[in-house]
């Protein structure tokens, strides 16, 4: 081959391209016109409910660290007649993953595994292309069980995601980068954002893009939320209308704080039912849980001289319970005498009450006379940060050694419980799985030993923490692994 030709023509190794390619592929509805949607910012692929919507492939380019990717958004894969358009369009899609130089494979982890993902799993293995698995439709906590089935795939750790919703797509982006070997290439720096350039680690996506820190303010009607909003926006009163997707009660509004966007959800004031069990039932359906469910980082807004009542309480555990960062502002701060006292005695009931987020943040407020304001949205920085924070693999299993050593798992029928190796699969919130015999014979009270160390070793305060265990043994020692 002259040097001429071997200069124009793509060599079969995959860092030869000028412009890597990603190819989308998975069975039919899984999302994958979403994600290639989302990734080149274009509504070039049609989106449906309907199976088999895509039937030609799409190209399209994607901008990610200084770097340009194509992406291939392929039809669904799934078994057809020799000569049908169903076959047709799976013979397209096996040769977009040869052309490829990196297959997305995507699954739909509300469904799980299911057959089809097993058998075109087997297809996307034997092409020999580096893969990176994904877990769309993440969003839900019912998608957790699907995530975790996704290892059995045996194409290393999923990322879990929401095409739909934008999530997850900056830490996507990273394995991608990191499959083909790239590295970031930097640019200049904006002055505007030393902020974030101090608080972010450099893996995460939510404080390293330009995109609105979605905070969502919610609390007891007459705690001050509108009053608190208004000081943070430093209007007299808030100029927005309702957010698409939550109800007319709940209005969003943009505002900067020291180069950095923050979107803010002022929600209605959750109003006390004659039941606990019945203001739970409402909250279901309620405005406030839309837009915890919709945020980043939850402020729950106490009164410094009513807080943490029952309704508190309540939002606060389904703040946690979405695994949302969580940070409690105390409201008419400037109505305290003895502020030290309060404090303590407001920190004291966080811990026992909130058990599961200990060293949450409790930031004392004034919304009306705009004190304290710049240590909560500290907080809230922070809180954002420890969310999306993400330990490697190595460090992870290094902690796990000592944590073993200073306390052993104990037996089940006589026989010590192993636990062979752990990893972080997710972040937002920090999500973390070992695997391990005898799983379902863990005692809580080890696990919960477990997450305390893990909380502590790497600086998890004040977030929930997802600690899960499977059985089996270190899946990733032949396979490919996320560096």
């Amino acid at each position: 081959m002259s040097p001429t030709k071997a200069s124009t023509e793509p060599a079969s190794r995959p860092a030869s391209p000028p412009i890597p390619t990603v190819a989308i592929v998975g069975r039919p509805n899984v999302g994958k016109s979403t994600l290639f949607n989302r990734l080149t910012h274009t509504r070039a692929a049609l989106v449906s409910d309907l199976p088999g919507l895509t039937r030609d492939r799409r190209d399209g380019e994607a901008n990610f660290e200084g770097h340009v990717l194509r992406i291939t958004d392929t039809a669904g894969l799934e078994e057809a007649t020799r000569g049908s358009i169903a076959d047709r369009m799976r013979q397209q899609t096996l040769a977009a993953i040869e052309m490829a130089d990196l297959v997305l494979f995507v699954i739909d982890a509300k469904d799980g595994v299911t057959a089809a993902d097993e058998a075109f799993g087997r297809i996307a293995r034997q092409s020999g292309k580096p893969i990176v698995l994904v877990a769309n439709k993440s969003e839900a906590r019912s998608s957790a069980a699907g995530f975790y089935e996704a290892y059995k795939l045996g194409l290393g750790e999923p990322v879990a995601i929401s095409a739909e919703h934008g999530e997850g797509l900056g830490e996507l982006m990273i394995d991608v980068l990191n499959a083909l070997g790239l590295k970031p290439i930097l640019r200049q720096k904006d002055p505007h954002a030393e902020l974030a350039e101090e608080a972010v680690p450099e893996d995460e996506e939510i404080l390293r893009s330009n995109r609105p820190l979605r905070v969502a303010i919610v609390g007891r009607p007459n705690a001050g939320k509108s009053t608190l909003v208004n000081a943070l926006l430093g209007e007299d009163r808030m100029i927005t209308g309702p957010e698409p997707g939550l109800t007319r009660d709940s209005v969003s509004s943009d505002f900067e704080w020291k180069g950095r966007t923050v979107r803010l959800f002022d929600t209605a004031g959750l109003r006390r039912k004659a039941k606990i069990t019945e203001l739970a039932e409402k909250l279901s359906a309620s405005d406030a849980v839309r837009a915890i469910r919709f945020a980043e980082v939850v402020v729950l807004l106490v009164d410094a001289e009513h807080p943490l009542e029952h309704q508190d309480l309540t939002i606060g555990q389904l703040a946690t319970d979405e695994g949302r960062a969580f940070v409690i502002a105390v409201n008419k701060w400037d109505l305290i005498e003895d502020k030290q006292k309060r404090l303590k005695d407001i920190r004291e009931m966080v811990s026992m009450s909130l058990a599961q987020v200990p060293g949450v943040a409790v930031v004392p407020v004034s919304a009306l006379g705009e004190s304290g304001l710049d240590k909560l949205m500290m907080a809230v920085f922070k809180a954002a940060e420890t969310w999306n924070r993400r330990v490697s693999t190595a460090d992870l299993n290094r902690w796990l050694a000592e944590a073993l050593a200073r306390h052993a798992p104990p037996a089940s029928a006589g026989r010590r419980i192993k636990i062979r190796y752990v990893t972080q699969p997710s972040t937002r919130p920090p999500t973390f799985v070992a695997f391990c015999q005898k799983a379902d014979d863990m005692p809580k009270s080890y696990l919960k030993y477990l997450t305390n160390s893990l909380r502590d070793a790497f600086g998890l305060p004040g977030v929930p923490i997802r600690f899960n265990l499977r059985k089996g043994e270190n899946p990733f020692e032949k396979g490919w692994r996320r560096k």
